[in-house]
């Protein structure tokens, strides 16, 4: 029985669980076919994809209205599509605000629907789970706290773990990560990671190298390391970067996980990359700053008191959180030297670290699979009495 997987990825993080879904889902259904829209990691797996993932990945309210007739389109051709041609099951991949009236619509139209990434239903647009409970079959949740909101809502769920705990190693292999990047042990490196966005490097960049500037003011031994996303956002971080003369910063192609291994403290954007600085066990400074109006209607709506997800995991604030307004060069210099000095905060710090990596550490891909092919198995059973199986 040939069958049909339709997923949709809208950025890179969730390029990354498409990818590892789509391997295990293989395993299940070795002649599967898998269509809808992915990265270049998705396609690597033999993912089609329909439209360039690029085109769903733009952030905040206000950002997404210049958008909103292309996505409107996309969204319009996908649901056409899988209607006429309906797959064994539609699996949104994060991308919330694309994904669940598509999820509504394809459901409605008697397709099975699952959403892999939990919505922050628990930190802003609580009302949000009613929509998701008549859009989805089945959640997958990353995060062991997400579960329980959408058992109290009678939403079927798993926890899954998240898959970048499967694939960052428990211990930090340092000495490794810098002899590949050419460093000495004793060097002392501070990683910036200012977004993977156009958008976002165009508002980061230039407060986290004046934040490096005033760092290497105090510290004349510090060394920065830029992974680019990218060619272009190298292209980007090169031009910026030119008003920087003598500044020590390399920018390197890719190699974030590299970058955070071998590096002493991190300065970075707020989103996964938080996750995984928490998971490479190093002391960080998150700062954020996007379009006024987005942040002014997104903080009232907002009823959890921190935004990265080391603090989330934790329960309490254990790397410092600088956004919006705050979120000034000299902030964040100062803050990003004191994660070089507490080392006693630190050492407290990376206790914390890898608890909440074994708590995460679940084979994400390979449970995320499976149930997948439970969900499908039950609506096979449901249709045909004899048992035929996919």
């Amino acid at each position: 029985m040939s069958v049909t997987f339709a997923l949709v990825a809208g950025e890179a993080s969730g390029d990354i669980l498409g990818a590892g879904l789509i391997r295990y889902l293989r395993e299940h259904c070795p002649g599967a076919r898998f269509v809808g829209i992915g990265g270049p990691l998705m396609i690597a797996e033999g993912f089609e994809s329909l439209f360039p993932m690029d085109r769903l990945s733009v952030m905040g309210l206000v950002e997404v209205l210049g958008r909103l007739k292309e996505l409107l389109g996309i969204r319009k051709s996908l649901r056409e599509k899988f209607i006429g041609e309906p797959p064994a099951v539609f699996i949104g991949i994060d991308a919330p605000d694309f994904n669940l009236p598509l999820e509504r619509s394809l459901r409605e139209a008697g397709v099975t629907t699952m959403h892999y990434v939990s919505p922050s239903v628990w930190a802003w647009r609580k009302k949000r789970i009613f929509k998701i409970r008549d859009s989805v079959d089945h959640m997958l949740c990353l995060l062991p706290f997400e579960a329980k909101v959408y058992q109290e809502h009678g939403v079927p769920v798993t926890f899954v773990g998240h898959p970048l705990a499967d694939q960052i190693a428990l211990e930090p292999k340092t000495s490794q990560a810098r002899d590949k990047l050419g460093l000495a042990a004793d060097d002392v490196v501070v990683g910036i990671l200012p977004g993977s966005r156009s958008g976002e490097v165009k508002r980061l960049a230039p407060l986290f190298l004046n934040a490096a500037k005033g760092m290497q003011e105090q510290r004349s031994d510090l060394e920065f390391l830029v992974p680019c996303a990218s060619a272009q956002r190298k292209e980007q971080l090169e031009a910026l970067l030119a008003e920087y003369p003598g500044l020590p910063v390399t920018l390197l192609d890719g190699q974030s996980h590299e970058v955070m291994t071998a590096s002493d403290a991190l300065l970075m954007a707020s989103g996964t990359a938080a996750l995984e600085g928490l998971l490479h066990k190093k002391p960080m400074v998150i700062s954020y700053r996007m379009n006024g109006l987005s942040y002014a209607i997104i903080r009232r709506m907002v009823t959890v008191d921190f935004c990265s997800l080391p603090n989330l995991l934790a329960g309490k604030e254990i790397i410092p959180e600088i956004l919006q307004e705050e979120a000034t060069a000299e902030a964040l210099c100062q803050a990003t030297l004191s994660c070089l000095d507490k080392s006693e905060h630190n050492r407290e710090l990376t206790e914390e670290y890898y608890r909440i990596h074994r708590e995460l550490k679940q084979d994400a891909s390979a449970r995320a699979a499976e149930a997948v092919m439970g969900v499908i198995g039950r609506k096979v059973v449901a249709k045909d009495p004899v048992g035929e199986t996919v």
